[in-house]
C-alpha cells in the first residue's frame, strides 16, 4: 500500500486536487483535477474530459515528475487545515471504464506529506515510499 488508511480515508472525502507538472521548457503548470485512489495499483488516477489532449498530459512526455495536493479547511474557528501531498512519477495510461477506454494520468507515489488528518500526529508528517 502506498498510502496509509488515514490518508486513503481523507482522500475519499475529497473530490478535487491540484496536479503540478513541468512543461518542456521547465515552466510549471498547476491544475485542478478529479482523482481517485486506485487500491489495485497503489496509484492515484487522474481523470478528466479530453485528458490526452491536455497540456498536463503532454508535459509527462518530457518530465514524469509531478506533485499532487488535496487540502481543505476542516475549521475556521479554530483555524484547522488538513491535507495530503504526493510527489512521484506519473505516466499516461489507458484504462477500461464504464463507457469504454479512458485516458488517465497515473501517479506512483514516492514521497507523501500529510497534515491535520491524523489526530495522533502533530504538524506535518513525511514518508518515503520504497
Amino acid at each position: 500500500m502506498s498510502l496509509t488508511d488515514i490518508e486513503r480515508e481523507y482522500l475519499s472525502t475529497q473530490r478535487l486536487g491540484r496536479l503540478a507538472t513541468v512543461g518542456p521548457k521547465g515552466d510549471p503548470q498547476n491544475n485542478p483535477v478529479g482523482f481517485a485512489y486506485n487500491a489495485e495499483t497503489g496509484t492515484i488516477d487522474i481523470r478528466g474530459w479530453n485528458l490526452a489532449e491536455s497540456r498536463k498530459y503532454r508535459n509527462l512526455r518530457d518530465n514524469d515528475q509531478v506533485a499532487f495536493v488535496v487540502d481543505d479547511l476542516a475549521s475556521v474557528q479554530p483555524w484547522r487545515v488538513r491535507g495530503v501531498e504526493v510527489r512521484g512519477r506519473a505516466e499516461p495510461a489507458v484504462v477500461e471504464g464504464p463507457q469504454g477506454a479512458d485516458d488517465v494520468i497515473r501517479i506512483h507515489p514516492r514521497v507523501v506529506f500529510s497534515w491535520g488528518i491524523d489526530p495522533e500526529a502533530e504538524g506535518m508528517t513525511r514518508r518515503t515510499i520504497p
